[in-house]
């Protein structure tokens, strides 16, 4: 059973279409990418997911009941992108008050809440106010806050601003480990090498519409242009074949694009009967980030040749 299914949501101000007829389904222990330019609507699904916005139209079902925000409120764990914190309270006076928020007793909120503290090296902040804390401090406190009341779906809004490479590895291996045990996560980011990395799953809106939806492979998959690296010495002056045409050259690679028709047998017997001694060959597939402009911005798949065959 589905951890989330979202219906047909729809959620409209004045004349504006934040979200328009957005449907998707996740998976226990997925994770999500749920991604879209600036205006997308994907603050306001999210807050309709949450509870704080009602749809116009639609349905929400959380594991395969429709969604109440008052008695589940402890099935989810929202990690906003603002810093949603009291500035003047104390770290770990507001650590437990947020966990008892979400239904934990003062006992269990104690217990988990320095469990995390400790898994974070954050036991010395216990009486830090919130307003003292870096936005990376803050970004890990938020994380704990989200999450220590296990719930069983974890949204998190740019979960990785302001922390350096080491907190954003703790952070990331959580999310793994958070997934490996069951939650579902939807990662909202702007950050595609991240979600590349993270994500098994994606979601692209664009002016409140759903564009994409699928696997981070099945859609690379769906936008390769049959572009190939080729590195190779030796190669002749005259590269002409009718099994490929060179896209680009460097000091000893090739960036091709196989002809239809043709295949990549084809292409390395060529290379072969040319005396070239070929060191390695690689079929190029799109960048998250190459689909999103393509998708959003309506414009060719931008690549960086240099970059593979500098």
């Amino acid at each position: 059973m589905n951890i989330l299914e979202v219906k047909n949501l729809k959620k409209y101000y004045a004349t504006q279409r934040a979200v328009d007829d957005i449907s998707f389904t996740l998976a226990p222990g997925s994770i999500f990418g749920l991604l879209g330019p600036n205006g997308a609507g994907k603050t306001t699904l999210i807050r309709m997911i949450t509870g704080i916005f009602f749809p116009d139209e639609g349905e929400i079902l959380l594991n395969g009941k429709p969604f109440d925000p008052v008695s589940d409120v402890g099935l989810i764990g929202y990690m906003p992108e603002e810093r949603g914190l009291y500035k003047k309270m104390k770290i770990g006076e507001q650590a437990l008050y947020l966990a008892q928020l979400k239904g934990l007793s003062k006992a269990d909120a104690t217990r988990k809440v320095k469990m995390w503290f400790e898994k974070f090296e954050m036991q010395s902040w216990w009486n830090k106010k919130i307003e003292d804390l870096s936005k990376g401090m803050g970004q890990k406190l938020q994380f704990v806050t989200t999450v220590l009341h296990e719930p069983k779906l974890i949204i998190l809004d740019e979960p990785f601003s302001g922390l350096d490479p080491v907190n954003s590895n703790l952070i990331k291996d959580e999310i793994y480990n958070l997934a490996k045990n069951g939650s579902s996560i939807i990662f909202s980011t702007h950050r595609m090498e991240q979600v590349e990395e993270i994500c098994d799953h994606i979601i692209l809106v664009n002016k409140g519409q759903k564009i994409l939806d699928g696997t981070v492979n099945g859609v690379k998959q769906q936008f390769k242009e049959n572009l190939f690296v080729i590195g190779a010495e030796k190669l002749p002056a005259s590269l002409t074949s009718p099994a490929f045409e060179v896209v680009h050259t460097g000091k000893d690679r090739l960036v091709i694009k196989v002809n239809n028709g043709y295949s990549t047998n084809d292409v390395l017997q060529y290379f072969i009967q040319q005396h070239a001694v070929v060191t390695g060959f690689q079929e190029m597939l799109p960048s998250l980030s190459d689909i999103f402009i393509k998708l959003v911005e309506g414009t060719p798949l931008t690549r960086q040749f240099e970059k593979v065959t500098a």
